[in-house]
């Protein structure tokens, strides 16, 4: 049994600018996950689509117990072919990836497909689907289950890594990461820690002093 998959994105970005921004994803902070990208082939049709197939290098972290079923040495990074169309008359583009390597532990396969949003066409509308399978004996349904959750989360850094891509093309500041938020806390909370230390030293020494004037008037 194969695991379904179907979401609906919006970005709020025109067509074209999300087709430019496709090609310069990587890097971004929410793909470091992401290890390389090749083209491999590249051509224009005759009705002028542009026909693309990449290659793509991931890390995949296994989880424990799938850990236990392959030899330490199997590589952790995964293959992923991706082919897309380009249709610029039409103002759509599809997307087809899916991993060439580990197939016999999991398959995923992804479509998506963006377009003009029917509802405001400054943005683009993205229908992603995805089918998960898997063809180990006794604990495939295990598996899919793994490789839907991941599939999730994966799709929730993709959007953003997007957005950040974005924002950069059009000279907007970047939404800041989670990491970035932290840090930035952290750093603040250490200022106000010492700024009111240094305050509280100041108060301290002033009524030092003002002890010391007190005294010093009875003597």
């Amino acid at each position: 049994m194969v695991k379904y998959f179907l979401g609906q994105s919006v970005l709020r970005s025109s067509w074209d600018q999300v087709f430019a921004a496709f090609w310069q994803r990587y890097p971004n902070p929410y793909s470091k996950h992401v290890l390389t990208e090749d083209i491999v082939h590249r051509e224009v049709t005759s009705d002028q689509k542009l026909l693309s197939r990449r290659l793509l290098t991931k890390t995949n972290r296994m989880p424990r117990w799938a850990e236990r079923l392959f030899p330490a040495n199997v590589a952790h990074s995964v293959y992923i072919l991706e082919d897309s169309i380009v249709d610029p008359q039409n103002q759509t583009m599809t997307t087809f990836t899916w991993n060439i390597n580990h197939a016999r532990l999991m398959v995923v396969e992804e479509q998506c497909v963006y377009r003009v949003n029917s509802d405001n066409s400054g943005w683009t509308e993205i229908r992603r689907e995805a089918w998960v399978s898997s063809s180990l004996f006794g604990v495939s349904r295990a598996v899919q289950e793994f490789g839907l959750a991941r599939f999730k989360s994966n799709v929730t850094k993709t959007m953003k890594g997007f957005e950040y891509i974005l924002a950069k093309l059009q000279g907007e500041a970047p939404p800041k990461t989670l990491v970035e938020t932290a840090k930035e806390a952290k750093e603040k909370a250490k200022e106000t820690a010492l700024a009111a230390t240094e305050k509280a030293k100041d108060l301290a020494s002033k009524a030092a002093t003002k002890k010391q004037q007190q005294q010093q008037q009875f003597v």
